[in-house]
């Protein structure tokens, strides 16, 4: 099994949103953990990811309309993403951000903009790769082995993680735990994600679950760092966003700032 890297095992554990000291009072499972470090090293090959840039060509599908363009996907660290669209009827921006030690989203499409309802800032930030994730098994992340399964007719091994905030126990009466649970979805050979699943919220009910599943495929190397080079999002089993990922760098000294709510 491939060494995990240092800066994923230490510095997502620092900097998740909600991680503390304190230790849970639950525990992975040892089973869970080992296939997790084993997914991560499959993902990163060892190598240390401070911050990466994925671009390539977008479908964006809203309603009845679909549009064709291009995408950026930015991250640094666990807490900092960015998605950029360039579409044939304009530009739409989607940032999640924790460096306040609250996390945060907002997005910006044309003349508009708006934040994310906190319950929707609980699970993992980078959703495009899960490396930079819960599935890093960080202090106060409790992962647990659901077992093997069969999912799109592929074998997979099937992991659940939530994240456990001692200072932020529920958000609008719903338990963080609950929030922030993410199930990743390992291909059994390669122990590379073929998916990751998650619940989203209406901006005024929590309490609705709204699911959304991410798709992973056509995985390609980049100096030993495996990329999906194709990467769909769909919400409530409705294809939302689909791309197509053309290049791929890191570690290239992105800015805080390029994340910023304002």
């Amino acid at each position: 099994m491939s060494r995990l890297s240092p800066f994923v095992s230490v510095l997502i554990i620092a900097t998740l949103p909600g991680f503390a000291a304190t230790k849970p009072s639950a525990a992975s499972s040892s089973q869970a953990l080992m296939y997790a470090a084993q997914a991560i090293a499959a993902l990163t090959g060892g190598n240390a990811i401070n911050d990466l840039t994925l671009t390539g060509t977008a479908t964006w599908t809203a309603g009845s309309d679909t549009e064709n363009g291009t995408v950026t996907l930015t991250a640094l660290g666990p807490g900092e993403s960015r998605m950029d669209l360039a579409l044939t009827s304009g530009t739409r921006t989607e940032i999640r951000d924790a460096q306040t030690g609250i996390p945060l989203g907002k997005w910006a499409a044309g003349k508009g903009s708006g934040l994310f309802a906190v319950p929707n800032c609980q699970t993992d930030a980078v959703w495009f790769f899960p490396a930079l994730g819960s599935l890093t098994a960080g202090s106060n992340v409790i992962l647990s082995y659901i077992g093997q399964e069969t999912r799109n007719d592929e074998s997979v091994q099937h992991l659940q993680a939530y994240i456990v905030q001692p200072s932020l126990a529920t958000v609008f009466g719903i338990t963080t735990q609950s929030l922030s649970t993410v199930d990743f979805y390992l291909d059994a050979a390669t122990l590379l994600p073929s998916a990751i699943a998650f619940n989203a919220h209406p901006d005024t009910d929590a309490r609705r679950n709204l699911p959304v599943e991410i798709d992973f495929s056509r995985y390609q190397s980049f100096g030993g760092i495996n990329v999906p080079m194709h990467i769909q999002k769909y919400l409530q089993g409705t294809l939302l966003i689909d791309l197509n990922i053309t290049s791929a760098t890191f570690n290239t000294g992105i800015p805080l700032s390029t994340f910023n709510i304002n």
